[in-house]
């Protein structure tokens, strides 16, 4: 199978990183909260294509975000972190209210993977196994 690389200006290249990724506490708040967690797929996405990455695969669990994500080089995985977890906070925060009961929505710390050691198609895999509740 042929990879397909990403020509940006001065660079040319495929970048992909797995993020994992859990609200304040590790609350559930996803878990009876469908109008939640269709909000924040839409408010990911939407950070995806304002910055022009690429999302792969993406899961909202009762209780974590997995997001597959393709990157340009001119962001850190710091930065890609920042701008999907920094603007769903403030939006899924100022549209349900019962979030603010929380100090923060997302914790400050996050799991990251580029997929050099494994495949991006077993990550794709594992994502998508319903095992997630």
């Amino acid at each position: 199978m042929k990879t397909s690389y990403r020509h940006y200006d001065r660079a040319v290249g495929l970048a992909t990183v797995h993020l994992i990724w859990i609200p304040c506490r590790r609350k559930k708040v996803f878990a009876d909260n469908e109008s939640l967690k269709l909000r924040c797929i839409d408010v990911l996405h939407s950070v995806a294509q304002d910055k022009k990455w690429f999302i792969k695969s993406l899961e909202i669990a009762s209780d974590h975000v997995h997001l597959l994500v393709e990157y340009d080089p001119h962001h850190s995985i710091a930065q890609i972190v920042k701008a999907f977890k920094g603007r769903s906070s403030r939006i899924l925060r100022q549209e349900f209210p019962e979030l603010l009961k929380l100090p923060s929505l997302w914790t400050h710390s996050y799991l990251f993977d580029t997929t050099e050691k494994v495949s991006t198609q077993k990550i794709l895999d594992y994502i998508n196994d319903p095992h997630h509740g």
